[in-house]
């Protein structure tokens, strides 16, 4: 069996594991790493500086490390970072960075990325999360752990997409989601805590009843979000989990979705 098809195009500069397996048509360019037990299907374009991790898994017509279309990038030399057991699937784009943030693009460990995925440059995408079909982040989004975008959801620039969030398809978000919340609708607009989410990972009925509560004090009252802050505050100390969404709503620089 080759590992490396007859017809792929890597660059002499290029560094894969030994066990790397690439698929035909695939161009690899200069400034590009790849970690053991990954696969690159057919027809992938890679291009550097970008650092792939171990066992990760990139479908056929995906753009993985791309110049950005961003007017203020110049040809810097910016970076794209990948972690180990990602999954990216068909016509993925993925853009490097730009010196105007922070210069790199990131994705964790344990992502789906699903057909036609889009991520723009400077974005971080944390572990464990899963953007479904068409699912698109305009530049410098931040998406935490466990995060669940449905298919076609859309996501303005500089905006926060808290853990263990969720958004409904075609949602179109242009604020900050805090942790644990779900949003659904073009504008959208919050719903609910994603309840049934937390239980398949474990969250105790505790955590989830505090978690409930939470949201209600932020949502269903009508306070300020520095109100809402001020109550919640003391009640850190019960759940570590509660803290995670004190910290997302402290850590929100666009104002939330509402």
């Amino acid at each position: 069996m080759f590992l490396i098809d007859s017809s792929a195009i890597i660059h002499p500069t290029a560094k894969l594991a030994a066990d790397v397996q690439v698929g035909p048509w695939t161009i690899i360019g200069p400034d590009v790493e790849i970690g053991e037990g990954s696969v690159i299907a057919s027809h992938v374009v890679l291009k550097g500086p970008t650092t792939i991790g171990k066992h990760n898994r990139i479908y056929q017509f995906s753009s993985i490390g791309e110049d950005t279309p961003d007017l203020k990038y110049k040809g810097e030399p910016t970076r794209l970072v990948v972690g180990d057991h990602n999954v990216i699937r068909e016509g993925v784009t993925i853009h490097r960075g730009t010196v105007q943030d922070r210069g790199e693009t990131t994705i964790g460990d344990h992502n789906l990325l699903m057909a036609y995925v889009h991520v723009g440059h400077d974005s971080v995408i944390g572990n464990h999360c899963i953007l479904v079909n068409n699912a698109a982040l305009a530049g410098h989004v931040h998406i935490g752990d466990w995060a669940i975008l449905s298919g076609f959801t859309l996501v303005h620039q500089f905006c926060k997409i808290g853990a263990h969030s969720f958004s409904g398809m075609g949602c179109a978000i242009g604020k900050d989601v805090p942790a644990y919340v779900m949003v659904n609708g073009s504008p959208a607009e919050a719903k609910n805590i994603n309840v049934e989410g937390l239980r398949r990972r474990g969250f105790t009925k505790d955590d989830i009843g505090l978690l409930t509560k939470a949201y209600k004090t932020i949502y269903r009252r009508g306070l300020t979000l520095d109100e809402a802050l001020a109550e919640l505050n003391p009640l850190a100390t019960e759940s570590p989990a509660l803290q995670v969404l004190i910290d997302s709503l402290n850590s929100s620089t666009r104002g939330i979705v509402r």
